[in-house]
This record gives structure tokens, sequence and C-alpha cells, in this order.
């Protein structure tokens, strides 16, 4: 199937390519979200028209993300969550966990734009997260997980350690 792309799409191709796709892709994906059209001559002479108007769009929507790329500079959030001893989570923290931690902090997210490729975090500990905000713009939060008391993967370590040298020394 051949599509001419309204909008520039991660590993397609920007505004005004003309690509092949399966056909599953651009019915069910690039055609109903409006990121494509047929590619007939009578869409391919619309496209040429409309390109100076699409691309003045593509710019704006670029900036808009670099604008809210600047909220996560430098930003840390903390997550507090139910963990064992040894620091292993009782459950997990995944993009929903992040995204209300984030509107807690007034930074807005979607749960698509979190990037979390070794999937959710299981464990106490910092963890930087991608946030994927655009094709061209990308931002990272620095994810504290810390258990319910406010212990940190630190202190656990601690204490098991401190915890495994006592008996030693009563021996």
């Amino acid at each position: 199937m051949n599509v001419i792309l309204l909008e520039t799409v991660e590993n397609l191709g920007s505004i005004g390519d003309l690509v092949k796709v399966r056909p599953g892709y651009g019915r069910n994906f690039l055609l109903p979200q409006g990121k494509a059209m047929l590619a007939t001559p009578e869409n391919m002479k619309a496209i040429e028209a409309r390109r100076a108007e699409l691309e003045k769009i593509a710019a704006d929507e670029l900036a808009k993300a670099r604008e809210r790329a600047k909220a996560f500079e430098n930003l840390e959030i903390v997550i507090q969550a139910n963990a064992g001893p040894e620091g292993k989570l009782f459950g997990s923290v995944g993009p929903i966990d992040i995204v209300e931690a984030l509107a807690a902090v007034q930074v807005e997210a979607e749960r698509a734009e979190i990037r979390m490729p070794e999937g959710p975090v299981q464990e106490l500990g910092e963890f930087p997260i991608g946030v994927h905000l655009h094709s061209e713009v990308n931002a990272e939060v620095l994810v504290r997980v810390v258990g319910e008391a406010g212990e940190t993967a630190e202190s656990v370590a601690a204490a098991g350690a401190a915890g495994d040298a006592e008996p030693a020394a009563g021996e």
C-alpha cells in the first residue's frame, strides 16, 4: 500500500514522502490517525498544495515539544512503593505510576510517552526514565523509588550488611 505522509513518522519518513507500508499498518494506524493519505494522483496534488501549511504545523508541534522538554530538565521524582527486606518491590512501578508522580509536580506527560526499555521498575533505587515527546525530542527523568518508610536501596543494603555482621560477631 502506498501512502503520502502528512507528518513526520518515526522510522518511516517525513512530510510529503511517498512510502510503501503494509496494508494493515496503513489502514489501522496511519490513515485513521491522520498521519497519511492514500497515494492517488489527486491526493499527491493536494499534498503539494498544502505542503507549506503542513510543514508549519509540524514546526509548531516541534517547538511545543521542545518547550515541554524544558520542564523535564533536572527533574527528579520520588515514588513510594511497598518493598521487602531485600529491596524488591511487591508489585512494580510502571508508566502509569510515573505519569501520576509527574502530575503531582505539575508536569504533564502521557503514558505512551514514557519509555521503559527494561520494563517496569521492580526494586528500590534510582532509575533514569526516558520521555519521548516528539520524533525529534526526548527528555529524561530521574525516578527514585523508595520504600513505604522512606528507605532507599542503600539503606536496605546497609541494614542487610549490618544484620549479617552482628551474628558473626556474636558467635
